[in-house]
C-alpha cells in the first residue's frame, strides 16, 4: 500500500498526465488486490483506472 501512496504523491503535481498516472496506479493496485494477484486483473485495472483518471482530470 505504501507504493500506492508514493505514486500518488509523485503524480499529484503533473496535471492531466498526473491524473492519468494516478488513476492507472490506483486501478492497477485495486485490480491486483481484487483478483488476488492476477496479471490480467492488474493490467485491466490499470487501463480502466488510467481512462477514468484521464477523464476526471479534464
Amino acid at each position: 500500500m505504501w507504493k500506492l501512496a508514493i505514486a500518488l504523491v509523485i503524480s499529484a503535481g503533473m496535471g492531466l498526465a498526473g491524473c492519468t498516472a494516478t488513476g492507472a496506479v490506483a486501478g492497477g493496485v485495486a485490480g491486483h488486490e481484487l483478483t488476488h494477484g492476477s496479471t490480467a486483473g492488474t493490467v485491466g485495472g490499470a487501463v480502466v483506472g488510467g481512462v477514468v483518471g484521464h477523464e476526471l482530470g479534464k
